[in-house]
């Protein structure tokens, strides 16, 4: 809780986020990213059960909301579908509901499936949501992510590469600083390395 709190003190006093550089599953599992311009207030209605939903063709995700979900997880779970639906769309970038870093580390995570001419299929899970601390208008959002259940297919032939990424077989967490801006709108400012051990 005190390293989140630093990292968080760090962004709204820098107003930018770590060094850029290119997203990496196995470091800080992915960006990725928001499906429309994050906005959670307290307003926001959020399921509070597990709901699976259409991603794109072929791909679909299993949100566990917590019970009594903060308002704030909906800015994880957006940046989650956004992601995914934007490599299943065969898109090169991502950027919705992101700023900053994040805006940089979405999109190249995004646009390397596009370079290497694969697509998702299959049914991944976002679990253990949680908002971790608040630091004035800054709070850092972590999540589990198991996507055991997707197979990288090839665009070209349709059929599932060989071999499988890594990063598919064992879940692992992924954390994100947000920072609410003027007009109220939460929005992720940076993927930060995360040191959650996520089981099934």
């Amino acid at each position: 809780m005190r390293r989140a709190a630093m990292v968080l003190c760090l962004l709204l006093a820098a107003g930018c986020g770590a060094q850029e550089r290119p997203y990496r599953p196995q470091e800080a599992p992915p960006p990725p990213a928001a499906a429309g311009t994050a906005s959670a207030t307290p307003r926001t209605r959020l399921p509070s059960q597990p709901r699976t939903i259409q991603v794109a063709a072929g791909l679909k995700a299993r949100i566990e909301w917590p019970a009594n979900p903060d308002p704030l997880l909906k800015v994880m779970v957006d940046q989650y579908v956004g992601t995914r639906k934007a490599v299943a769309e065969r898109q090169r970038t991502y950027k919705e509901g992101l700023e900053l870093d994040a805006a940089v580390q979405a999109s190249e995570w995004v646009e390397s499936f596009a370079r290497e001419q694969w697509s998702m299929r299959g049914v991944g899970r976002l679990y253990n949501l949680r908002v971790s601390a608040r630091v004035g208008k800054g709070a850092q959002i972590d999540a589990c992510v198991d996507e055991s259940g997707v197979r990288m297919v090839s665009t070209r032939t349709g059929k599932a590469v060989s071999p499988q990424p890594e990063w598919l077989r064992t879940p692992y967490g992924q954390s994100v600083a947000a920072r609410r801006g003027a007009d109220g709108v939460w929005r992720i400012r940076t993927y930060v390395p995360s040191r959650e051990r996520c089981t099934r």
